[in-house]
């Protein structure tokens, strides 16, 4: 994407959203479990948030923010020794904010089991030098499965909306 300051950001040709994927992965260490060597949930939340950040602010080239993180599932149990596999990518852009999604895996790597351990949706929103929300690059889908992310985090977009906007639900 060429450059061409924050005004122009929404006016950029869309990317893919396989332009927007990322891939990171750790090994994961004592402080990152109890000690039966259970890493903790909270650990895998914090990792996640540091990947759908990583992936948001290549896309924007600003300063992005955690609005939310939809429910996440822990599928399987994932053990010191284990390498943590996270892949994310950009599903769907809004005007300031991004659902970022993000597939949680782990490899253990005696074996080469990898394994899926969970999935999470996170809303990212860009902000300006003043901190104020501002306008993303948008993203567009190049397959049938980056149509269906797509399409499903715009529906998701629109439920949340729709919640915020119920009375009483802040």
């Amino acid at each position: 994407m060429k450059s061409l300051g924050r005004m122009g950001l929404r006016m950029a040709v869309p990317r893919t959203i396989g332009e927007t994927r990322t891939v990171v992965q750790r090994i994961m260490m004592p402080t990152d479990a109890n000690p039966a060597g259970n890493v903790y949930g909270g650990s895998i939340l914090r990792y996640i948030d540091e990947v759908a950040s990583i992936v948001s602010f290549r896309h924007t080239r600003t300063n992005v923010v955690t609005a939310s993180i939809d429910r996440m599932d822990f599928l399987a149990p994932i053990h010191i020794g284990d390498v943590l596999i996270l892949k994310a990518a950009i599903n769907y852009a809004g005007k300031a904010s991004m659902e970022v999604g993000v597939r949680v895996e782990a490899e253990e790597p005696r074996t080469g089991h990898v394994f899926h351990a969970g999935s999470c949706y996170l809303t990212m929103v860009a902000l300006d030098d003043q901190g104020r929300p501002t306008p993303v690059p948008a993203v567009t889908p190049s397959s049938p499965q980056e149509r269906a992310w797509f399409e499903n985090g715009k529906r998701r977009r629109e439920e949340r909306l729709r919640v915020r906007e119920r009375p009483g639900s802040r």
